[in-house]
């Protein structure tokens, strides 16, 4: 399970644009890691809401792939995105957590938490559908 999601995760090249990379995987949970680049920030030097919602779907989103049978694949339906903090600091962490897994629909949790700090700058509630792999 665990090599069938660091397989997709290499083949996302955007999480390696962004400098992300896979920290776990276990059964209904993933956790990506990104460390801070001045590349990333927006103009007040915080890490870009853009940036933090696209690895926290990420994290959601093989959390999910996490449960579903081999050949299968996740697309986002929806998601929303709470921002509780500036995202400042030098690393960050962000955590994806199956709720309630589906043949088709899988409703998951999301957390970015800035290491520095310990303080939670993103939540996020995401819907993921189960596809054909391509």
């Amino acid at each position: 399970m665990g090599c069938r999601i660091r397989e997709s995760f290499v083949k996302q090249t955007f999480m390696a644009t962004l400098g992300a990379s896979l920290a776990s995987v276990e059964p209904g949970e993933v956790v990506i890691e990104l460390g801070y680049s001045e590349a990333l920030a927006q103009q007040n030097g915080f890490l870009h809401a853009g940036v933090t919602t696209a690895v926290v779907d990420s994290a959601c989103g093989y959390a999910a792939l996490s449960l579903m049978p081999e050949g299968s694949d996740v697309l986002s339906v929806e998601f929303k995105v709470n921002l509780m903090a500036p995202a400042a600091g030098s690393r960050f962490r962000a955590v994806g957590r199956v709720v309630k897994s589906g043949r088709t629909l899988t409703v998951c949790q999301g957390e970015m938490v800035a290491l520095d700090s310990g303080k939670t700058v993103a939540l996020m509630t995401a819907t993921m559908i189960a596809v054909a792999r391509p």
